[in-house]
């Protein structure tokens, strides 16, 4: 995915439409049309925020950030996720409430309906925009949500929301001019920034498991256990930990028990081949630190997490067969 694109797309359509709503919002009176103008500029803003982590995050590594900046990208999803939704939410929220309390009357109706069906269109545009990006990766909307990209899952939940929202908006607003009751305006605008609140919880709290430091999948971990067991001279895997760095980007320590009759020189051999498969076979592993380790580890070095019976294996001797690297290299 070209996040750039998907980003500059979103930052164009919204500064046109923030423009039109909140003049129409002004001049008319309905907060319907209000939460679609307090929506897109947050909106906006969010989307500059993740264009900056992304761009934060390109970085290379330094003395202060030796691992890359990588989490710059969970960290503005966090906070853009936190304005768009949140605040945008909670704001709009209240004002819906307001006018269901206290109504106020809506005058010109016409441009409102057509600006907020303006807003539905390109919202499903900018949406567009994004699953052609992810089906040109060849990638889906679920793989999309399961995914860390929290900047892109960010971009789409906002299209998608708004999408939902312009449409909730318009009905509202359809239902004024059929009942002449400005009551559904501010139910319109209270429904909306319901939604925008629970959509920015969720996104908050799967951004902090992601900031403070979450392993990497299930599945991605025990495949990278497999191969490491498999290699002919190791005897045991002790321990494994692994933490995100960020969307393609993970950290992975091995203590690793090899086979006794091997050297020291053969061990650092073995752990350079055992690198360059595992990061070879796993692009999304960019650093891979193996430390040789005795069986059983040393109790004073602390204990290690328990690995699951089934990946904890011994071997006495070298295999000659199997698919993973020679044993020389």
């Amino acid at each position: 995915m070209r996040p750039s694109l998907v980003i500059t797309a979103t930052l164009v359509l919204d500064g046109i439409f923030f423009a039109l709503n909140l003049t129409v919002a002004i001049s008319g009176g309905s907060r319907a049309v209000l939460s679609q103008a307090v929506y897109t500029i947050t909106d906006l803003i969010g989307a500059v925020m993740i264009l900056l982590g992304y761009r934060a995050s390109v970085q290379p590594a330094s003395r202060q950030h030796p691992f890359g900046r990588g989490k710059e990208r969970f960290f503005w999803a966090f906070t853009a996720g936190l304005v768009t939704f949140s605040l945008a939410g909670a704001l709009v929220l209240v004002e819906g409430g307001l006018q269901i309390v206290s109504p106020r009357p809506i005058t010109d109706l016409v441009p409102g309906l057509l600006t907020v069906a303006g807003t539905l269109a390109s919202s499903l545009g900018s949406l567009l925009v994004v699953v052609f990006e992810l089906r040109r990766d060849g990638q889906t909307v679920e793989s999309l949500l399961g995914s860390d990209f929290q900047g892109m899952k960010t971009i789409f939940l906002q299209d998608v929301v708004s999408v939902v929202g312009a449409g909730v908006a318009l009905v509202g607003l359809g239902l004024v001019q059929f009942s002449g009751q400005a009551l559904y305006d501010g139910l319109s605008a209270a429904v909306v920034g319901f939604l925008l609140l629970l959509t920015g919880f969720a996104l908050a709290a799967e951004s902090r498991a992601l900031l403070v430091g979450r392993a990497m999948s299930e599945k991605e971990g025990r495949e990278i256990l497999t191969l490491v067991s498999d290699y002919p001279f190791v005897r045991r895997v002790v321990d494994m930990r692994s933490m995100m760095l960020g969307p393609e980007e993970a950290l992975v320590t091995l203590q690793v028990n090899f086979l006794d009759e091997l050297s020291t020189d053969d061990i650092e051999i073995h752990i350079d081949q055992l690198q360059r498969f595992v990061k070879g076979a796993h692009n999304q592993v960019r650093h891979l630190i193996i430390q040789p380790v005795s069986w059983p580890t040393d109790p004073g070095r602390g204990a290690a997490a328990p690995l699951p019976s089934s990946r904890v294996r011994s071997r006495e001797r070298p295999e000659t067969g199997g698919d993973g690297p020679s044993a020389r290299g």
